[in-house]
């Protein structure tokens, strides 16, 4: 399927919506979420708190599925995949950041970094190779073989940062990667997407109340209340 632009469609949602049910009385999360992403794109989904950004960042990166809806990423259907096979597409295809971080304690942050690309059966040179160099670039590389709880928390943000680009996915899916980091460190990092963004051909969404990450998209989706309210493409 082909834009007006004559991009390809990369990631598409139609009709989502997401009703948690833990409690109670049902929340309602998401409600018909249209939302189409072209390759290349770098995108920012913003709104308050409880809007819905990291409930469909989730859907889309197949973490949780939709109450209602279908979700196509890179021409897969990912609302009709069994669990194993989600598994598989979101190794091969797609990065996340999480604002948790996620790093294995047991692993030093070379090796972190090296995990993705590991469960892909890479060569051992490659993933080395692609590690430092992702740790030079972010100011890392000294610290390569030191575990996450020696890292501050902003060490341990790019160490998840550059573990979601190492394996080159097709789709980065980034929720708050800013947010415990200093201007120069966010500076660098939100550079570095871009170029890969743009050298590397990786669509980036991102999820963030961070005025940084918003000022660098090329594109802003506005969610309130479950529902996009403004989608804004910049030159």
């Amino acid at each position: 399927m082909e834009t007006m632009t004559d991009k390809k469609i990369v990631i598409q949602t139609e009709n989502v919506a997401k009703t948690y049910r833990e409690s109670k009385i049902p929340v309602q999360a998401l409600k018909d979420v249209d939302l189409i992403v072209e390759e290349g794109e770098f995108t920012t989904i913003v709104g308050p708190s409880g809007s819905g950004k990291t409930t469909l960042l989730n859907i889309i990166g197949g973490l949780d599925r939709p109450t209602q809806g279908t979700v196509i990423i890179g021409g897969t259907d990912i609302s009709r995949l069994k669990e194993s096979e989600l598994i598989d597409f979101r190794l091969h295809h797609i990065g996340f950041v999480f604002q948790q971080y996620n790093l294995i304690p047991v692993l030093t942050a070379k090796e972190n970094v090296e995990f993705i690309m590991l469960l892909q059966k890479r060569s051992t040179q490659e993933m080395k190779e692609r590690a430092m160099q992702l740790l030079r670039e972010v100011g890392l590389e000294e610290k390569a073989n030191v575990r996450p709880s020696e890292l501050s928390g902003g060490q341990q943000q790019r160490i998840a940062v550059i573990r979601a680009l190492a394996s080159r996915p097709k789709f980065i899916l980034a929720d708050e990667p800013t947010a415990n980091l200093d201007s120069a460190s966010a500076g660098n990092l939100l550079d570095m997407m871009a170029r890969m963004n743009r050298e590397e051909g990786m669509t980036f969404i991102f999820s963030t109340h961070d005025q940084r990450v918003i000022d660098k998209a090329r594109r802003v989706v506005t969610l309130e209340d479950g529902r996009i309210k403004h989608d804004e493409v910049r030159p």
